[in-house]
């Protein structure tokens, strides 16, 4: 390990052990499965290939359902301050976590030397402009919009329509991206909030208004049933 650039490690999540901060930065690399995070009550998804910057002091809390795992790295190095709200390219990131994971298995590497600097280097590459039939979809703002709308109904052309595309080239990047169909991403990401102020202790009733359910027992058995699978 060099202590100057940060200890690396891999770590597998499973329930949620509440949340908690850190006084230094943690950067996250999805491996394989599903991370579902709240950073300062932001919602996000990390899934492989994909990548989380946590400042320092940030209140966060993670689970993943079906376990997931990330390469982790936990530093001190102030350079990350640049990289706390930038994306990083999935297919590059994912094929630096996977090498970085058998490096860390082998005797003598020089992973935890290295692997954080080339961490940094891959947060600050460039991304791949997007052509024109793959306009980049900036889900993080498209989430953000979401989550103050999910009072009302929403289609699949009002999502479309925040990011510049028709409902059916939409559907088909949301399959692409987030390996979901349009109404089913929207729906677990009605789930999310719910859980979120079921946490908080809010009553049911208030609950299913706010995430756009018709009824408590409606908010319930959606609950029950994404819950089941």
């Amino acid at each position: 390990m060099h202590p100057a650039h940060g200890s690396l490690s891999l770590r597998q999540y499973g329930p949620s052990p509440g949340s908690h901060a850190h006084d230094h930065f943690q950067v996250l690399l999805g491996l394989d499965g599903t991370l579902e995070l709240e950073v300062d009550g932001r919602g996000q998804r990390i899934t492989a290939g994909g990548g989380c910057v946590i400042a320092p002091g940030a209140r966060h809390d993670f689970e993943a359902r079906h376990n997931a795992r990330c390469l982790v790295l936990d530093t001190a190095q102030p350079d990350w301050a640049s990289a706390v709200d930038a994306p990083v390219q999935p297919a590059t990131a994912l094929a630096l976590a996977q090498y970085l994971q058998l490096a860390l298995t082998q005797k003598d590497s020089l992973a935890q030397h290295y692997g954080p600097l080339l961490l940094l280097d891959c947060w600050r590459a460039p991304l791949a402009r997007p052509t024109r039939s793959q306009r980049r979809i900036d889900w993080r703002n498209l989430t953000a919009w979401c989550e103050r709308q999910l009072h009302t109904p929403l289609t699949v052309a009002d999502l479309a329509q925040q990011v510049f595309l028709s409902p059916t080239q939409f559907a088909v990047r949301c399959q692409q991206d987030t390996g979901m169909r349009p109404m089913q991403w929207l729906r677990d990401l009605r789930l999310q909030r719910a859980r979120t102020l079921r946490a908080q202790g809010l009553a049911m009733a208030e609950i299913a208004r706010r995430c756009g359910y018709q009824s408590a027992s409606a908010l319930t058995a959606a609950l029950r049933h994404n819950a089941l699978h």
